[in-house]
């Protein structure tokens, strides 16, 4: 019998792809620098940030002094144009996303949240509309380890009090974070209504993986 379902959040309850990025090419723009120049430092520090060893406006700073360009005004400037790149991701829900919550909720599943993501991100994830939703969240950053350890998923499953065999996983498989849920003996579910082909999205359609179109299909997963 489910009991919980654990989401994944980048792809899977939110997305990028619906609103203007800030990511490599475009911060590099604004320090005025080329993208390859940022990346020799954005690149290598990204797991430190995932796992919350740095903060963005450390790696910034790092950046800018390496292309003697440091100015604390700009790196504040940059920080903000960032997190608000990560909060109109919010203002893109699918329709059906606050439904699918609202019904899990009605249902009596707990819910759980297992992210890779940044300080700024974790930020405005708890500022969001979804945060009411979850009874767990377990952030990468906080924790100090990151989708596909299995670690993260077993603090997740203790926190929500349930087993491996009583949980739904959902995320669009980044991070191969389906393999992982599958491996310990989760029900993995591949979020696909997100996904567009051709996009610089991580991850592309697991056909080896059961698989929703729609957040709301996901009832048919937690009812067979």
């Amino acid at each position: 019998m489910t009991k919980a379902v654990i989401f994944d959040m980048f792809e899977t309850l939110i997305t990028h792809f619906k609103s203007p990025l800030y990511f490599g090419k475009q911060i590099a723009e604004d320090m005025d620098i080329p993208e390859a120049k940022l990346r020799e430092i954005w690149d290598p520090t990204d797991y430190d940030r995932t796992i919350g060893k740095m903060t963005l406006e450390e790696v910034f700073g790092q950046i800018l002094r390496a292309s003697d360009k440091y100015d604390a005004n700009l790196v504040k400037k940059l920080a903000d144009k960032r997190t608000a790149c990560k909060v109109e991701c919010f203002n893109h829900l699918h329709e059906e996303i606050l439904p699918m919550m609202e019904e899990l909720k009605r249902k009596g599943y707990r819910i759980g949240l297992l992210s890779n993501c940044y300080f700024e991100e974790a930020a405005v994830i708890k500022n969001s509309v979804l945060w009411q939703y979850f009874d767990v969240a377990c952030l990468s950053c906080e924790q100090g380890v990151a989708k596909p350890e299995e670690e993260i998923f077993r603090r997740c499953i203790e926190e929500l009090d349930v087993s491996y065999e009583e949980c739904l996983y959902v995320g669009d498989g980044g991070s191969h974070e389906l393999e992982t849920a599958e491996k310990l003996g989760m029900k993995p579910v591949q979020a696909v209504w997100y996904l567009q082909q051709g996009s610089k999205q991580p991850t592309w359609r697991k056909p080896e993986f059961m698989q929703a179109e729609s957040p709301l299909e996901i009832f048919k997963y937690l009812e067979n």
